[in-house]
């Protein structure tokens, strides 16, 4: 039984073990590029821990966070209306859909998720569920980003005897947007290479691959 739990859900507790084990290598490294730049201005150098809860880490980890979320929740909703044809990341352009379906037709199937059978605002929001919950991680990233990387910035200002800034003066410099937008350019370079190498090229045994005995030809990809 537990053999067959590992397995069903594999991916996501592998995805899972990188996430942590990057994260901690993340904070080790930044724990001791902040005790280096500490030592450089003749400051206390900070434990471990007392690392864990300062402004460096944690605008690291946000200001990564809020480009993934964007990354995947405009990707969910852009290939609802868009395609690409002959990707395997896209819907057929000529062809319908079953994620197209009136889910409503399906009301009576007793199979059928609860939002499904109940209808009304809570078929509305489970529809559009998996867009809203990115969009809400994605606020709440670019929150973090936002209120620690202030955090960050006002330390450096008053090391140098300089006015601090609130949130909102924050997010109006050129700085938080070179942080945010050098992320989610290269998120977006991600998601393009993906969605135009699957046209031509595959990888036995992935889902996010068309068959390799599919050619070129076949799928209609110009």
């Amino acid at each position: 039984m537990m053999l067959r739990k590992l397995r069903d859900n594999g991916l996501s507790l592998t995805m899972l073990g990188f996430f942590l084990l990057f994260l901690g290598g993340q904070s080790v490294a930044g724990w001791q590029d902040d005790n280096e730049d500490k030592l450089e201005h003749g400051q206390q150098p900070a434990g471990y821990v007392q690392y864990l809860g300062s402004a460096h880490f944690w605008e690291g980890v946000f200001e990564n966070w809020e480009s993934e979320f964007l990354q995947m929740g405009a990707y969910v909703v852009l290939t609802v209306f868009l395609f690409q044809r002959g990707s395997a990341e896209s819907k057929d352009p000529d062809k319908p859909d079953r994620v197209d379906e009136d889910p409503a037709r399906h009301r009576g199937n007793r199979n059928a998720p609860w939002p499904v059978r109940r209808g009304g605002i809570f078929l509305k929001l489970y529809t559009h569920s998996l867009s809203l919950a990115f969009l809400a991680l994605f606020v709440l990233s670019f929150a973090g980003h936002a209120w620690s990387g202030t955090l960050k910035y006002n330390q450096e200002q008053l090391e140098h005897s300089q006015p601090t800034v609130s949130v909102g003066d924050y997010i109006v410099t050129p700085r938080f947007w070179f942080e945010s937008l050098q992320n989610w350019q290269s998120e977006f370079l991600a998601v393009w290479a993906i969605v135009v190498l699957s046209i031509w090229l595959r990888q036995r045994g992935s889902p996010e691959s068309k068959p390799v005995f599919s050619s070129h030809e076949e799928t209609g990809a110009e």
